[in-house]
Order: structure tokens, then C-alpha cells, then sequence
């Protein structure tokens, strides 16, 4: 620490302190010409740390070009067999995004019946987002209105906010509850269910991260890539399921109908590659 001192603490005076360097910021080393005694006044300048950018930080997620040749080559193989069999679409899948897309638009939102809400969270149509007992509990203790209101705000938050502007932050935010437009068990597999249908070209209907047919064990399984643990990385958990996302459809390419007839590939590749 700096001695905010002009006269030597020996000497009592300041009439032989001589200046001997000038340092960072106001600092400066002192020398006193009578007892040889050297201190330091002033304080030094501060570091100024470089804080990287989302898309610095984005630069060391894996990408496509970090798989193995033989992987990627048993994937393409994969892809050209799924292909080939052509599965027949499920014929409610589409009139229920479209109803849902309706229902999440900027007009339909808030004149939404609250059972639809309700409903969302506990069809499988298109997408599962598994065990839902947290969510209903919460519904079932606040009431239809009120649980429809709080998915009401979680669901323009997410789509049409712009605090914080990325998407990925917003979703964090909604995932980890630091904001109070969060509803109990509108998690990360409702939330990413939510963006597949509202942005059906973007997203694919892996609605976890990480998990039994997440997208981390996807990636692994049919690429091997190895995607951050998010328990041990300090990436948030929205960017990991945007980035895994893009990641995937980018690992896809082209051929498939939509995203759900890419993502009932990547289900029924993960255990073949």
C-alpha cells in the first residue's frame, strides 16, 4: 500500500525529498537524500480488464469442424438411411403449432384462454417436455387466472423483451429466476418448447440441454463432441441451449422436412452412430 507521505517519517521534514520515479496513475517513488529512506505516494493507475464479447465467448464453443472425419462420415450414412424411409408426419402436429403460434403472437397472448396454457405445458404434441408436477402444483396453487398471467409474462418476456436484448440472456434469466416474470416449472423444457414454435425454422424439439436425449448427449453420441458440462463452465445456461442448437443444425444441413422431422433423426440416430 502507497504512504500518502510528502516529508520523511525519519527526518520529520521534507526538505531533502527528492523525487526519484514517476509511476502508473498518481504514484511516485520518493527517496530521502538525508537517511536514504524510500516510499511511495499516491496511487497507482487501475488495470482496466478486457471483459470479452458474446461472440468472443461464443468462439470457443465446439463447432462442426471439430468432428472426427469417421464420425461425421457414420452420421451422413445415418442421415441417408433415415431419409430413405421417409417417416410419415404426425398428422396433429402441425394444426397445433399453428394453433399455438397463434396463441404466443403478440395479439393472441393476452386473450389466450388460461386452459390453453395449462394445456401446453402437458401435451407431448410435437415436443414432450416431460414431468410436469412442478408446474401444475404451481398452477393448481395460485388458480387458472393468476398461473395464466404469470405464463403470460414469462412468454412476451422471452419472445418480445429487450432487457437484456440476446435472447439467450433472457432465457437464462427466466431458467434461474432472476426475474419476476418467471413462472414455477416454466422451465427450460417449456421455455425452448416455446421458441420451437414460435421460430419452427430455428429451433429443433430437443428441449434439454442435457439429459437422457439432451442435446450435450446427442452431440456426443452421434458427433462425438463433448459440449460443456454446465456445472462446471461458467457459460450460462441459455447460451448453452442456443449455441448446442445452432450447433446441431448446423451438424444436420439439409434434407429434412422441418426441424421435428430432424430432431425424430437425431432421436432415432443417437444409439446407431
Amino acid at each position: 500500500m502507497a504512504i500518502d507521505l510528502v516529508e520523511c517519517s525519519n527526518c520529520v521534514t521534507d526538505e531533502h525529498v527528492k523525487l526519484v520515479e514517476r509511476l502508473t496513475g498518481t504514484q511516485k517513488k520518493l527517496k530521502c537524500s538525508n537517511c536514504g529512506q524510500e516510499w511511495l505516494r499516491g496511487e497507482p493507475a487501475r488495470q482496466k480488464i478486457h471483459l470479452p464479447s458474446l461472440e468472443e465467448i461464443k468462439k470457443r464453443f465446439p463447432k462442426p469442424g471439430d468432428v472426427d472425419p469417421n464420425k461425421l462420415a457414420r452420421a451422413n450414412e445415418l442421415k441417408l438411411e433415415f431419409l430413405r424411409r421417409e417417416p410419415e408426419p404426425v398428422p396433429s402436429v402441425a394444426p397445433y403449432w399453428a394453433k399455438y403460434q397463434q396463441v404466443f403472437s403478440g395479439d393472441g397472448l393476452a386473450k389466450a384462454d388460461p386452459r390453453d396454457f395449462k394445456d401446453f405445458a402437458n401435451s407431448n404434441v410435437g415436443a414432450n417436455p416431460g414431468n410436469m408436477s412442478v408446474f401444475n402444483e404451481a398452477w393448481n396453487e395460485m388458480g387458472a387466472e393468476a398461473g395464466a398471467a404469470q405464463v403470460r409474462n414469462a412468454v412476451e418476456y422471452l419472445i418480445r423483451g429487450t432487457s437484456p436484448v440476446d435472447l439467450e440472456d433472457r432465457l437464462t434469466a427466466l431458467i434461474n429466476d432472476t426475474t419476476s416474470l418467471g413462472m414455477k416449472g416454466f422451465k427450460e423444457a417449456l421455455l425452448t418448447k416455446v421458441l420451437c414454435i414460435v421460430y419452427p425454422d430455428r429451433f429443433l424439439t430437443i428441449l434439454m440441454y442435457t439429459g437422457a436425449v439432451g442435446k450435450r448427449e446427442i452431440a456426443r453420441s452421434l458427433w462425438g463432441l463433448e459440449l460443456p458440462d454446465p456445472a462446471r463452465v461458467d457459460w450460462t445456461i441459455g447460451r448453452l441451449i442456443l449455441w448446442s442448437n445452432d450447433l446441431l443444425l448446423a451438424l444436420l444441413g439439409e434434407g429434412f422436412r422441418h426441424q421435428q422431422h430432424a430432431a425424430e433423426f437425431l432421436w432415432w440416430a443417437k444409439d446407431k452412430a
